[in-house]
């Protein structure tokens, strides 16, 4: 166990400290900020609305249980379990370009919630899956870039979020295939 701490030190130093220039300084705090990507999911909803037809709109609702379990799960549950501090409150020398956050760190939330949409919006619309997750990866890498998240952090979180989309597709395809068997219950 010790050693996948040390692992997991040593990367998030390469990535916060090593990697760090002008460019990152910038990009990745604006990346991690999650009021900067309302605009974009403005812009899905409303594309997915007006042009998706029946499953834009069932995407839009499902999107909803998606992001409650992954950022419950994460925040509520997991977080006060683990009770991991963030390497901004227990590491030295580290890179921070955002306000010293003090909860608590393992797993992230912002990677949960972007890899669970990325796996989510993958099952509904595969062919912009490089897309989808390009993106969840360049979110999960700022956490660490900005100094707020270990790597095991950004990936535990990654592997949640992606359990908590094919968890409600699961059920999604469960309760349609109940409906359609049961068309009593849609008149």
């Amino acid at each position: 166990m010790e050693f996948l701490n040390q692992l997991d030190i040593a990367i998030f130093y390469f990535i916060n400290v090593d990697l760090q220039n002008g460019f990152f300084d910038v990009f990745m705090p604006f990346i991690t900020e999650k009021t900067n990507w309302f605009p974009v999911w403005g812009i899905v909803t409303i594309l997915l609305l007006w042009k998706g037809g029946k499953k834009g709109r069932v995407v839009v609702i499902l999107i909803i249980p998606v992001i409650l379990l992954s950022d419950q799960i994460t925040s509520s549950v997991l977080k006060p379990f683990f009770g991991r501090m963030r390497p901004c409150v227990a590491l030295p020398d580290v890179h921070l370009l955002v306000k010293k956050k003090t909860s608590f760190s393992f797993p992230s939330g912002h990677a949960a919630n972007f890899f669970a949409l990325a796996a989510f919006f993958n099952h509904f619309y595969p062919k912009y899956k490089y897309y989808y997750f390009i993106i969840a990866a360049l979110v999960g890498i700022s956490r660490i870039s900005i100094g707020v998240h270990y790597p095991f952090d950004v990936l535990g979180g990654a592997l949640i979020g992606v359990g908590c989309a094919y968890l409600v597709i699961y059920a999604w395809q469960n309760f349609a295939k109940y409906i359609l068997k049961n068309p009593q219950y849609i008149n």
